[in-house]
């Protein structure tokens, strides 16, 4: 019997043997006319609906926009340094004032601010839909495992490939590279939001529920603030992978450092490319620093050494006084 099917796979002309060699030529998935048609009846269906999506980050990215780039820069240097010394202390206070002003040297202070601009309006717009995600997952554990597959493939796809539905969606610019980060950067604040609210203790949970405590009351009370740590863990990596994101979106008309990068390469301008990557970098690393000092414990005389504290100091005699007077 084994002879004979040897005999007849001999006997056959090559053309027929040619499927077996190669047996993709018989039969491929559509799967790209699938997506393209998918898109299509999306953009020709619901572009109202994707249109109404980037009003409020229009209007968010707006602010941070307005508030950076048209305030002058000595202002915004001193009250960003102010502000990471009330985060994360005086060292990173006078880190960011001296990193900022380098970058201001350089001559991309206005690409370094947009850049700011687009990482905290993609943060917040992350933290708005990744803290309530992880907390649905942190207290189903159906919802965890429906969008385990859907976060897996958002942090394995290729970062370019978000690129190609966001601009037939939502077209080019800022708003449209905003969304793109989202996407790129929301997986790890939901990961850790419901890591972090799962690792509370199980003790401490039967204590809250034994005085009485609601569902609400035991979340905003007891577990948001225990696991404040990784959820500011999540931020971390969100703020990160936000920034990472500049120069990829720079390729769909987003401004900022990573549009200066691409221009640099398109050029070959070595020193342009330089100084956004420069520029880059010093940014990562302090706002790597703010987020990671802002999720450790703070002692009592560390926060009187800091902005908010020293204010409350020197106020606090006045207010002594006034109360003197009035009793």
């Amino acid at each position: 019997m084994h002879d004979v099917g040897i005999n007849y796979l001999v006997g056959l002309p090559i053309s027929e043997l040619h499927w077996l060699l190669d047996p993709f030529q018989l039969f491929t998935v559509p799967l790209d006319d699938w997506i393209t048609r998918l898109i299509e009846f999306l953009v020709e269906n619901f572009r109202p609906f994707f249109q109404a999506i980037q009003i409020p980050v229009k209007w968010i990215l707006n602010v941070f926009q307005d508030v950076l780039t048209d305030a002058p820069p000595s202002l915004v240097l001193i009250v960003l340094s102010l502000v990471a010394w009330q985060l994360a202390g005086a060292k990173i206070g006078i880190y960011c004032l001296l990193t900022l002003g380098f970058i201001g040297f350089l001559g991309s202070w206005e690409e370094a601010m947009v850049s700011l601009s687009l990482v905290l309006t993609s943060l917040l717009v992350c933290v708005l839909l990744g803290i309530p995600l992880g907390v649905a997952c942190a207290r189903s554990d159906r919802i965890e495992s429906s969008l385990k597959p859907l976060l897996d493939a958002m942090q394995t796809m290729p970062v370019f490939v978000y690129l190609v539905p966001v601009v037939m969606l939502f077209g080019i610019g800022e708003v449209p590279g905003v969304l793109a980060t989202v996407i790129y950067a929301l997986p790890p604040l939901i990961r850790l939001t419901n890591l972090g609210i799962r690792q509370v203790p199980e003790d401490v949970i039967e204590a809250s529920i034994a005085f009485g405590a609601t569902p609400n009351q035991l979340l905003l009370g007891v577990q948001i603030p225990l696991a404040m740590p990784t959820i500011l863990a999540g931020v971390n990596q969100t703020v990160l992978f936000a920034l990472g994101m500049s120069v990829v979106t720079s390729m769909i008309a987003v401004p900022g450092l990573g549009l200066l990068v691409l221009r640099g390469l398109g050029n070959l301008d070595v020193g342009m490319a330089a100084v956004g990557g420069i520029s880059i970098l010093g940014m990562a690393i302090l706002l790597d620093r703010i987020t990671q000092a802002a999720g450790q414990s703070q002692s009592i005389s560390d926060q009187h050494r800091r902005p908010m504290g020293l204010v409350r100091q020197w106020f606090a005699p006045a207010k002594r006084k006034g109360l003197a007077k009035t009793t």
